[in-house]
C-alpha cells in the first residue's frame, strides 16, 4: 500500500487495517498513524521527495478520516 500514488487510498487502507486489528494497544487513529510514521522513518534518506510528499499527504488524509485537524503548512 505504501507504493500507491493516491494519498486518500493509502489512508483508507491504513484505517481499514487499524480498525480490523485485534492486537493494537492504542486507538485506531494512533495505530494507523504509527504504521505510516514507521514506514517513513525506516525508509529514511532512501525515500524520494515525491514519495515523502505523497506519504505526508496520506497523513493529512488520515487526520481528515478521523475528524482531526489537518496539518498547517508553514507560510
Amino acid at each position: 500500500m505504501f507504493t500507491w500514488d493516491d494519498p486518500r487510498r493509502i489512508a483508507l487502507s491504513l484505517q481499514r487495517s487499524a480498525e480490523s486489528s485485534g492486537r493494537r494497544k492504542a486507538g485506531p487513529f494512533r495505530s494507523a498513524m504509527s504504521m505510516l510514521n514507521f514506514y517513513i522513518n525506516r525508509a529514511g534518506s532512501q525515500l524520494s521527495e515525491s514519495r515523502r510528499a505523497c506519504l505526508e499527504a496520506a497523513k493529512d488524509e488520515l487526520r481528515a478520516l478521523y475528524g482531526r485537524p489537518r496539518r498547517r503548512l508553514p507560510p
